[in-house]
């Protein structure tokens, strides 16, 4: 080998990319991953026009939550969503230690996707094992099949979230926040009162707006968080803060929280005690 040659490669050494040797090896990774990149970031705005760039027509995606969807699926989700509202939660999506091989005009991205949420002054951060299978149509690359895998929080970690998503939801109805309130409850929220009686979140939401329902501000204590995967249970009790109205009798309360793509959230509550 010449002392030119060698000159060569040690130069080419020291510029190429720290990337995977399969990475590094796929004439097209540089054109996917700046495909890969664009769409995260349209996605984190839910742009559906690079949506439907990204997405081929005979997409089959299988969802971290097992279910398997297609193109018009992900299509009609996002017309159908409604326009964000000031303090609506907001999800940042990027993507970390991408890994792409290449077989001629079809290819293979695999990721670990980072899903960042901002809601009522909370960070919450979701992970995923994210691999998509490319095929080259004229030129151009779109996702043929998608395999999402959450992956489980640590324990500590999602206990210290479940706290703060509680004490979130104790402020919000302490101090008769609705907006705030709106985004900590699932869509399928219930609350069940000491005496039988149901509440749902769109009860809960129009007492709190009318006025009708006061809360009041309470201070939580013997809590006990245990956590199951995506599902918590957070149990304590409630009591009327020292400067707050008339004097009330201590509450009971379990809190089930789910593990949603955008945090954790209230699905059910149940309480016992004079409320």
């Amino acid at each position: 080998m010449t002392l030119r040659l060698c000159c060569l490669l040690a130069v080419a050494s020291m510029v190429a990319p720290d990337l995977p040797a399969q990475t590094r090896t796929a004439p097209d990774a540089a054109v996917l991953t700046k495909l890969l990149q664009e769409f995260l970031a349209g996605a984190s705005r839910n742009d559906a026009a690079v949506h439907d760039r990204f997405w081929a027509e005979d997409l089959i995606y299988t969802r971290s939550a097992g279910r398997r969807i297609g193109k018009a699926d992900i299509m009609k989700d996002l017309r159908a969503r409604p326009a964000p509202k000031p303090g609506d939660p907001s999800t940042t999506y990027t993507a970390e230690d991408v890994r792409i091989q290449q077989y001629g005009d079809m290819a293979v991205v695999a990721f670990r996707l980072v899903g960042t949420t901002q809601a009522n002054g909370r960070t919450e951060t979701a992970y995923y094992l994210d691999t998509g299978v490319f095929r080259k149509r004229q030129g151009a690359w779109q996702a043929v099949s998608w395999q999402a895998t959450r992956v489980p929080k640590e324990e500590e970690q999602a206990k210290k979230e479940v706290a703060a998503a509680e004490a979130a939801l104790e402020q919000a109805a302490g101090s008769g926040d609705a907006a705030a309130l709106e985004s900590l409850l699932d869509e399928g929220f219930v609350w069940t009162h000491g005496r039988g009686e149901q509440t749902t979140r769109a009860q809960l939401l129009d007492q709190i707006r009318s006025g009708s329902l006061k809360i009041g501000k309470r201070e939580t204590s013997d809590l006990a968080i245990a956590v199951s995967g995506d599902t918590a249970v957070v149990r304590g009790v409630s009591r009327p803060a020292p400067a707050g109205e008339a004097p009330r009798a201590v509450v009971f309360f379990t809190t089930t929280f789910a593990n949603r793509s955008e945090g954790w959230r209230a699905a059910a509550i149940h309480t016992s005690g004079s409320e």
